[in-house]
């Protein structure tokens, strides 16, 4: 443990490690769920460790692996926080504060919102094909890359 890992912060991690033995837990600078590794990768120096983490193990108990839609993600990301918030925060005696729900919440449909806007005339589009829109305003079609850590890229089709 070093100066920065919180005393509780490492007694969850052993705890949730000790009863979710079929999952990998590994420090990482971001908090995902790797499920073709069965692994959850967390930052240890996050501030909110605690609900983020239970949230990650959300995402393992309901066996969440891929999604053909975006909008697939964004109730796969729900359905962990209330796994976390209703399920598993009372079992391991943490706090899952709303704000930081709703913050991170916020993240994925600002990045949905980001995907489906035309990038010809501005309009929002629908999600026509994995990872492919196209605008409901002006026909234009458009491909966009993975784009969940990394910039996002819009590559008009027609």
């Amino acid at each position: 443990m070093d100066a920065t890992t919180m005393p509780s912060t490492v007694l969850l991690l052993d705890t949730v490690s000790a009863e979710f033995t079929e999952v990998t837990f590994r420090a990482g600078d971001s908090f995902e769920w790797q499920p073709s590794e069965s692994t959850i990768v967390y930052d240890p120096e996050d501030p909110h460790f605690e609900p983020r983490l239970l949230h990650e193990i959300g995402h393992s108990l309901l066996k969440h692996r891929s999604y053909d839609r975006d909008i697939d993600l964004i109730a796969m990301e729900r359905d962990a926080w209330q796994t976390a918030r209703l399920d598993l925060a009372q079992r391991f005696g943490v706090n899952v504060p709303g704000d930081i729900i709703h913050h991170d919440m916020d993240s994925y449909r600002d990045w949905l919102h980001a995907r489906s806007t035309c990038p010809h005339c501005s309009s929002n589009g629908i999600q026509i094909k994995k990872r492919e829109y196209k605008c409901v305003t002006c026909l234009q079609t458009w491909r966009v890359n993975e784009a969940r850590s990394c910039s996002l890229r819009r590559y008009r089709l027609t």
